[in-house]
C-alpha cells in the first residue's frame, strides 16, 4: 500500500503546473497561448524572460526531487528513481491540465540530481554545452536522452530501467523538436535577460 501510495504522491507533485503558475503571478498570462504552447521553462523563457524560466526549472526539478526523495524513503534508491520517472509522468501529463504538460526535460534532471548527483552532472554540462553552442535547448535534451539510460545502469538494473523509460518518455515528447531540428525549422533558445 505504501508503495501505491508513494506512487500517486509522485505523480501529483510531478503534475504541478509550476510555469503555468509563475507566467501568471508574473502577469504574463497563459503560457499555453504563447509561444510553443508549452508549460515547460524554455517557452517561459520566450515570454518572461531568464530569471523566471530559471525559477521554472528549479520549481519542475524540485518537485522531482521530492518525489525521488519520498520514493527513497519508502523503498530505497530503486523504488526512488521509478517515483521520479511517475512524478515525470505528472509533468508532461498533468491531471489538473487534461493531461497537457511540458517535455519533462527539467524534471528528469531533477530526478538525476537526486539519484545521482555525478550523473547530474555529466547530463548538466552535455545540455549546457550542446544548448549554448548550438542554440538549440532540444538537441542537448536529445542526446541527455540517449546517455542517460546508460549512466542508470551503472549505477544498478533498476535505476537503469527507470532512467531508460524517463528517456523514452521525454524522447517521445520531444518528437515533433526532434521532427524540426531534422528539416531545420526548430527555433533557437533566446538566452537574452528579460525584466
Amino acid at each position: 500500500m505504501m508503495y501505491i501510495l508513494g506512487l500517486f504522491v509522485a505523480y501529483l507533485l510531478g503534475s504541478v503546473p509550476m510555469g503555468l503558475l509563475l507566467t501568471r503571478l508574473a502577469g504574463k498570462g497563459d503560457i499555453r497561448k504563447v509561444g510553443s504552447g508549452n508549460i515547460g521553462a524554455t517557452n517561459v523563457m520566450r515570454v518572461g524572460g531568464l530569471r523566471l524560466a530559471g525559477l521554472t526549472w528549479l520549481l519542475d526539478m524540485f518537485k522531482a526531487i521530492v518525489a525521488v526523495w519520498i520514493g527513497r524513503t519508502i523503498g530505497g534508491d530503486g523504488f526512488a528513481a521509478w517515483c521520479g520517472f511517475v512524478a515525470v509522468i505528472g509533468h508532461c501529463y498533468p491531471v489538473w491540465l487534461g493531461f497537457k504538460g511540458g517535455k519533462g526535460i527539467s524534471s528528469l534532471f531533477g530526478v538525476v540530481l537526486a539519484v545521482s548527483p555525478l550523473a547530474f552532472i555529466i547530463c548538466g554540462i552535455e545540455w549546457l554545452l550542446v544548448a549554448l553552442f548550438s542554440g538549440f535547448s532540444s538537441l542537448g535534451a536529445v542526446v541527455v536522452f540517449c546517455i542517460l539510460p546508460l549512466l542508470g545502469f551503472l549505477l544498478g538494473a533498476s535505476i537503469g530501467f527507470a532512467f531508460l523509460a524517463i528517456s523514452l518518455l521525454c524522447l517521445w515528447r520531444h518528437y515533433q523538436n526532434i521532427k524540426r531540428l531534422i528539416n531545420g525549422t526548430e527555433s533557437k533558445v533566446d538566452w537574452r535577460w528579460k525584466k
